[in-house]
């Protein structure tokens, strides 16, 4: 086509519906008459009024494409596979509009996972998930509506410092895991986890987008996973296979996010990274991981281990959850905050190696505890314990409030209540008692916990199948015995209910 003269590519501007033509034609005079076609382009950039990715559309004669609805297109921010992203403004208002390639959007199969995405971001609300504000279904130009977020990917942000510090990496990855266990407690995993899939807002937070391959309606067909052309829904398949697990194992999300931490902290990933499908395929690529502090010799030993439990082949051994993962991340950051020659309130070296007791598990998922405690410390200590196990906490400071909670009209707000009297003293002993005698309260369990000195609270503390007594100090494996045993039998919650 042609090139325009100034007057045609200032017509344009105003047809396309991207300035008033007044605005238009004051620009114009301010840039003057004599002005030649760079000149206005510039001028015209310089004023806000068109935009570099505006201005090629323009020059090419392009009559589309300048909005997607009422979005007004300014840049292009992302580009991939199935679909671009663009900054967009809407008012005074900006935006990020993911938009369906054009290649795909009579491919009735890719039209619907790209809806189905949209349809299932709107589920998501989380600090640390990009959030999806509209689905537009237009079979034409069918797109969707995000939050813009400010800032730069993850992979830029390791690219640009080559690794990162620990507690920097753990922070990051903490809140990763955050928003995946939010998306874990509404039946949503990720699928696609790799470091251009998290943002870094201008703020520092971490927050992860393109929930795209959890969308895909053909999940529970093994050999069409395997057949999708993204790369990293190979690599999920190729672990699952290999690790015997089902399909859409919530742990295998775990294990991806070990390999962005190794990432972060070592400036390449665990797994050799390749094109090669056969190799994707090739279950020892998930084995023979370099050992991380053979790359970085000074990296911390609290660092070490989330990376070595997050990566763990076998899934039984691995971290069973993201909310898991997110308690392993807190727990290694505290331990740096507090230096090596600082030891945690049990006695144990604080970067020493974690004991059983400490190996995080998904057995409380579905079950709600609420802990009557007034001593910080030791809510802190419970509660970062069982919610590495899956259990949701409620944390109480007043027995009386707690009773309180139980109205025999409504379902009751937790299913084990534990009370702990070393400050509470009778205060808890007589809400424990109580529970065992209302009508209404009678089969929520409870535990008590008591000072070995505390002799009357020992002797008048009512015992049952659903109750039980534990010493102060307390022991990790004890609490958890004790837990299982009173939910013995009790149905779990269903996901995204508690």
């Amino acid at each position: 086509m042609e090139t325009p003269t100034t007057d045609e590519f200032a017509r344009r501007i105003s047809n396309a519906g991207l300035a008033d033509r007044r605005d238009v034609d004051r620009a114009l005079g301010e840039i003057g008459a004599d002005a030649t076609l760079e000149d206005v382009v510039t001028g015209m950039q310089r004023r806000g009024i068109i935009t570099t990715l505006q201005t090629e559309k323009l020059l090419k004669g392009d009559r589309h494409g300048y909005f997607y609805g009422d979005y007004k297109v300014l840049y292009v921010i992302g580009a991939g596979t199935f679909a671009r992203v663009y900054r967009a403004s809407k008012g005074d208002e900006v935006f990020a509009v993911k938009v369906l390639r054009k290649r795909f959007r009579d491919e009735a199969k890719e039209l619907e996972q790209f809806l189905r995405e949209g349809r299932m971001g709107l589920r998501l609300r989380h600090p640390n998930i990009v959030s999806i504000i509209d689905v537009i279904p237009d079979v034409r130009n069918p797109f969707l509506v995000m939050e813009f977020v400010e800032g730069q990917t993850l992979r830029e942000l390791v690219r640009l410092r080559g690794k990162l510090p620990a507690d920097l990496a753990l922070r990051l990855m903490g809140e990763i895991a955050a928003g995946l266990a939010h998306a874990a407690s509404l039946g949503i995993s990720h699928r696609d986890l790799k470091l251009s899939n998290v943002l870094i807002s201008s703020d520092g937070k971490a927050k992860l987008v393109d929930f795209g391959l959890a969308a895909l309606t053909d999940r529970k067909n093994p050999d069409q996973i395997a057949d999708c052309p993204n790369a990293r829904a190979i690599d999920y398949a190729a672990l699952e296979r290999g690790t015997g697990v089902r399909k859409d194992d919530p742990r295998s999300d775990v294990y991806f996010c070990g390999n962005m931490l190794y990432h972060m902290l070592a400036g390449q990933p665990a797994l050799t990274e390749t094109r090669d499908r056969l190799a994707r395929l090739n279950i020892s690529r998930f084995q023979e991981i370099r050992p991380l502090h053979e790359l970085v010799p000074d990296v911390p030993g609290a660092a070490n281990q989330v990376v070595q439990k997050a990566m763990e082949f076998n899934p039984d051994k691995r971290l069973q959850s993201a909310a898991a993962l997110q308690a392993e991340c807190r727990k290694a950051l505290e331990i740096l905050e507090k230096g090596p020659s600082e030891r945690d309130n049990d006695g144990s070296a604080a970067g020493g190696h974690h004991d059983d007791d400490d190996v995080p598990t998904n057995e409380g998922e579905g079950y709600v505890v609420m802990l009557v405690e007034s001593k910080a410390n030791l809510q802190n200590a419970i509660r970062d314990r069982l919610k590495a196990r899956g259990y949701r906490v409620l944390i109480i400071q007043d027995p009386g409030r707690a009773l309180a909670r139980f109205n025999p009209l409504d379902d009751p707000p937790a299913d084990c209540v534990i009370f702990g009297c070393a400050e509470l003293g009778t205060l808890a002993l007589e809400a424990h008692n109580q529970f065992a005698n209302d009508e209404h309260t009678r089969n929520i369990a409870t535990i008590l916990l008591a000072d070995r000195k505390q002799a009357r609270i020992i002797s008048e503390a009512q015992r049952g199948e659903n109750r039980r007594m534990l010493a102060l100090p307390l022991k990790v494996r004890e609490l958890r015995a004790a837990l299982m045993q009173v939910l013995a039998g009790k149905q779990r919650r269903p996901p995204g209910t508690y």
